[in-house]
């Protein structure tokens, strides 16, 4: 009889411990300041140094042409072993003048996202792709004792 109770028992912990492992797991990711931060930032008067004693560093800058901070903020689910899904992703950008100070802010989300398609080709090398076996064997017989003799 006591075999009979610990059988159902067992089986309804594993099921409770299976279904707990497959629960989603959320992860934030990024900086993202507080809007509150945000609003104290004045175009045309903040400069870089005061941006980043309010709001910190960014996660991303881009130097080339105007100077861009990016602040990332990307909130993800995943269950198991699957591919994680972006539920939230917000990006505010901060574009600065030659004198460093804020030209522009833009404020961006995963509406405002977009698909890009990725190329899968590959730039052929020059030389030749060696089996294992030529791997090998290809160095045999390459070498002497005496290289000056040649």
């Amino acid at each position: 009889m006591k075999n009979v109770i610990r059988f159902p028992a067992i089986a309804v912990v594993a099921g409770l411990t299976s279904l707990a492992a497959c629960s989603p797991t959320m992860e934030l990711r990024g900086n993202l300041p507080h809007p509150e931060q945000v609003a104290q930032i004045e175009v045309g008067k903040t400069t870089q140094d005061e941006v980043l004693t309010l709001i910190g560093t960014p996660s991303s800058t881009m130097n080339y042409g105007e100077e861009i901070w990016h602040y990332i903020s990307t909130r993800t689910e995943q269950v198991a072993f699957f591919e994680p899904k972006v539920l939230d992703r917000t990006v505010l950008s901060l574009s600065f003048d030659a004198k460093g100070v804020v030209k522009d802010v833009q404020k961006k989300t995963l509406k405002d996202s977009r698909d890009i398609a990725t190329v899968d080709r590959e730039t052929p090398t020059a030389g030749k792709d060696f089996t294992i076996l030529e791997q090998l064997l290809g160095n045999v017989g390459r070498f002497s004792k005496d290289s000056s003799k040649k």
